[in-house]
């Protein structure tokens, strides 16, 4: 497969294991950071050194963020400035910027610049900086002012320069003789026009309206239903003056058209200097939101194995424990070690089972795409393919059942399974009937013993794990609760307060146990504190133990 059509997880596996969660939390403030993101791939086996040199990245701009906040929130501002020019620059190429692109181009400029000089202060690594574009900036800013302001100013023509001071001076002329006459018509007729050169009568003083239409210096220039508007008449002089004005007028935006021109062409040159300006600044924010995000949800790096393994410790589930910490609980850490082979995760509902299988994935795929990982301590081997099957998953629109969808996405994971693959199917076959979902479950996991993959299995069907060559991982449960204490509690408590109070006893915590260990009896807990009736508890207890 080449490197281009390779993939490491689906849709689904990048939403349940919550790496688009990851994604989203991630502070990204430039245009470029954003495109950039939505291209990024993951490491795979064989490029484990490329994937510790990101990593190594992402600690040290962790530690020039720690050291630098003033300077880091200077470079935010920045980037929060910035719009996405590429096409612009692009087009450059072959068309007059207008304008407004132009003073856009000199904006991205000023703020590449300021990006360099806050770079300077804090010595971020070469990649990140984008280059010196001085030489650009001081041909759209010859004055050197280095304000935030565009206009083609007088310096960029001569000619330019000398059209504009004529149109000036004919203005300035034209003018100057409509003053003469506002003041002449003023002494002989007593009125007075406004500096537009016009008046303004009420249709009311329709002696004043007749009077002044019979002078032959003012002529009707606009009228609505309450008055009627006069203005200077002109005369040939008038009309001479503002033919050349406005030849001179025809002539400025010619030669405006020229030097919008040449500055596009110039803006052309430095085409690959900027293209490539905003994609280190876009891989600057990426890795800066990176290096944040880490330090805010305290993850660490992973340690990158050749080995193909998921291990880490005090893991935390970043979704779940948001989740968590807003209604004020706290997210019980797990622990797990997991290499070529398969894993079941067994105990009752309400244990945390699927939370600690999504907590594997999220390990595993955030690191995989060069993330810091939630967890105490991560070893992490890459993979080729990762997926996870998890329940709630009825195709409405085929008409299938959640079983017979589940089945889908089970060939869908066997068909691109291959070597080094880490799979992770939550409570398989439990949409079917116990008898047939054990002899299934038991059927896959023999099937998962002989492949190159790991795979991480939640169930409720304990006999699956009396299998050799399963490794059998247990939620702690309810087993070290104080059930008197637990019982005081939840005595008056209403139903959802019954709820959250048990879970409130749960240890999520994860041990390793024998196949001889005896059955845990949480369920049956859980229904007798929820106030299932006792003869029934102790009915399924006798048949438990047959």
């Amino acid at each position: 497969m080449s490197e281009k059509a390779r993939r490491l997880a689906n849709k689904k596996t990048r939403s349940e294991t919550g790496l688009d969660y990851v994604i989203g939390a991630l502070n990204l403030l430039t245009p470029f950071g954003a495109r950039l993101i939505k291209e990024q791939k993951p490491f795979f086996p064989g490029q484990e050194e490329e994937l510790r040199a990101e990593l190594a990245r992402v600690q040290r701009m962790a530690d020039i963020a720690a050291a630098n906040e003033r300077e880091i929130s200077v470079l935010q501002e920045t980037f929060m400035m910035m719009k996405d020019n590429s096409f612009t620059i692009e087009r450059s190429a072959t068309a007059a910027l207008s304008v407004v692109e132009i003073f856009e181009i000199k904006s991205l400029l000023l703020l590449i610049d300021k990006v360099r000089r806050t770079a300077d202060k804090v010595l971020l690594p070469e990649e990140f900086v984008p280059e010196d574009i001085t030489g650009l900036l001081d041909v759209l800013d010859p004055g050197h002012d280095r304000l935030n302001t565009f206009y083609i100013y007088d310096s960029f023509s001569e000619t330019l320069a000398h059209l504009r001071s004529e149109k000036k001076e004919l203005e300035r002329e034209s003018r100057k003789e409509k003053k003469r006459r506002r003041n002449e018509l003023r002494a002989q007729r007593g009125l007075n026009l406004t500096p537009k050169f016009d008046i303004t009568i009420s249709k009311s003083d329709s002696e004043r309206i007749e009077m002044i239409q019979e002078i032959s210096e003012l002529v009707k220039s606009e009228e609505d239903y309450m008055s009627v508007t006069f203005v200077l008449a002109p005369t040939e002089a008038d009309n001479r003056m503002q033919k050349r004005i406005d030849e001179v007028v025809a002539d400025i935006e010619e030669e405006e058209l020229k030097v919008r021109e040449d500055l596009s062409r110039e803006i052309h040159k430095w085409e690959e200097e900027l293209l490539e300006g905003c994609e280190r600044i876009g891989r600057l924010d990426i890795t800066l939101a990176k290096a944040l995000l880490a330090t805010r949800t305290n993850c660490v790096m992973p340690q990158i194995s050749e080995e193909h393994v998921v291990e880490f410790t005090d893991g935390r589930h970043l979704q779940v424990e948001e989740i968590v910490q807003k209604k004020g609980g706290q997210y019980c850490p797990v622990s797990i070690s997991l290499k070529q082979g398969v894993t079941c995760i067994t105990g009752a509902n309400m244990g945390g089972k699927t939370v600690s299988l999504k907590l594997v994935g999220m390990i595993a795929i955030m690191a995989q795409y060069g993330y810091f990982v939630p967890a105490a301590s991560a070893r992490v081997g890459l993979s080729n393919f990762m997926q996870i099957l998890i329940g709630d998953s009825q195709s409405i629109e085929r008409g299938l059942s959640s079983f017979g969808s589940e089945m889908e996405e089970l060939k869908e994971m066997m068909d691109n399974s291959r070597d080094r693959s880490l799979l992770l199917i939550d409570e398989i076959a439990s949409g079917t009937n116990p008898v047939e979902g054990l002899a299934l479950t038991k059927s896959i996991t023999d099937y998962l013993k002989q492949q190159p993959f790991i795979s991480l299995i939640t169930t409720h069907f304990e006999a699956v794990t009396e299998d050799s060559g399963i490794v059998n991982m247990q939620v702690t449960g309810l087993a070290n609760a104080d059930f008197d204490r637990l019982d005081k509690e939840l005595r008056y408590a209403n139903r959802r307060e019954r709820i959250n109070i048990i879970q409130k006893y749960m240890d999520y915590r994860l041990a390793r146990v024998d196949n001889n260990r005896e059955v845990p009896k949480d369920a049956l807990n859980i229904a007798k504190m929820l106030g299932i009736d006792t003869n029934i508890i102790e009915k399924a207890k006798q048949y438990l133990n047959n």
